[in-house]
């Protein structure tokens, strides 16, 4: 099942019909700090039709792409603090802090809103490859060290340091290509210029249903429901091993408690919505709408979590 968070008691701030589009304001702006087609420009514009209409206000997604999301991510802490932008941003958002070295900290440089969804990775090869499985990978791996190459969607992405992991407890060492985010990343991996692509499932879901990119494991500790038949790493060899993406809908800090109590209460009924959960579902999101408080206290887990293995791998912003 789906899961969801209930709107807040009453649903005071948005008891009222939704008014029509008012084109005298300044439209609200949701940067996307990744190029269009991976996966955060997906949830924004499944989300978009339907949060205009709720919140009556123009909404525009925007795409600032660079540095692994931080190029997004800054002009967003930059912003005026008047629920007029807002930041679509995913696991980078918590890794960065780790990672790079930034004009500001991320747990005091933005309002958190609501941790939309979840879903988990899956590491895929190409069918050029001989690679039906993690296995075969980690044996080729291992016989000639840092020449199998895997594409993800940039250094210090979850899905670059989740590999990293699997890399160390595995003793194997794969070859990193990087892109500047999941649409470049899946161009390549679709092409077969790379022969491996970790991945949340969002972007490939169905690309390994229609056979053009074979799964060879998913990062979530029980089998995937969208993905029947793809074991976990957890189940091969690498046990307890988790790793999920997320996408988080963040503003600048300092924006007025009610302004995102009614950003967040739009979002958690825009997902309770059986058209966009249904949406949501074929890309392989598991639904969460959290409320502001548990959004922030989740960021805050996720860069203590992986802040760890960034460190512990002394992996760099320059790869």
């Amino acid at each position: 099942m789906l899961r969801r968070t209930s709107l807040l008691t009453g649903g005071a701030l948005l008891s009222r019909p939704a008014l029509a589009q008012n084109t005298g304001e300044r439209p609200i702006r949701i940067i996307v700090p990744f190029p269009p087609g991976g996966s955060n420009d997906t949830v924004a514009r499944i989300i978009q039709p339907r949060l205009a209409e709720i919140l009556g206000r123009n909404i525009v997604v925007d795409n600032r792409a660079g540095a692994s999301g931080s190029v997004g991510s800054t002009e967003t802490a930059r912003a005026a603090p008047d629920g007029n932008t807002w930041l679509l941003a995913n696991d980078t958002l918590a890794n960065n802090d780790t990672l790079m070295s930034l004009p500001y900290r991320v747990m005091e440089a933005f309002t958190f809103c609501s941790v939309l969804g979840t879903c988990p990775y899956a590491l895929t090869a190409h069918p050029s490859t001989p690679f039906r499985s993690l296995a075969q990978v980690m044996a080729a791996a291992q016989s000639a060290p840092e020449t199998l190459g895997y594409a993800t969607t940039g250094v210090g992405s979850l899905a670059h340091i989740a590999a990293v992991l699997l890399q160390m407890r595995g003793n194997f060492r794969l070859s990193h290509v990087p892109y500047r985010g999941g649409g470049p990343a899946l161009q390549d991996a679709l092409g077969g210029h790379v022969p491996l692509f970790m991945s949340n499932i969002v972007i490939i879901l169905n690309h390994i249903r229609e056979g053009r990119l074979r799964a060879l494991g998913v990062s979530q500790a029980a089998a995937s429901r969208f993905l029947p038949g793809v074991v976990p790493f957890a189940e091969q060899g690498f046990a307890g091993f988790e790793a999920l993406t997320y996408w988080v809908m963040v503003g600048p800090a300092g924006i007025a408690p009610e302004v995102t109590a009614r950003m967040h209460q739009a979002i958690a009924r825009v997902l309770a919505e059986p058209q966009v959960q249904a949406r949501m579902a074929d890309q392989g999101a598991e639904i969460l709408a959290n409320a502001p408080p548990a959004a922030e206290a989740f960021i805050r887990t996720e860069i203590a979590k992986w802040g760890e293995v960034i460190r512990a791998n002394n992996i760099t912003a320059d790869g």
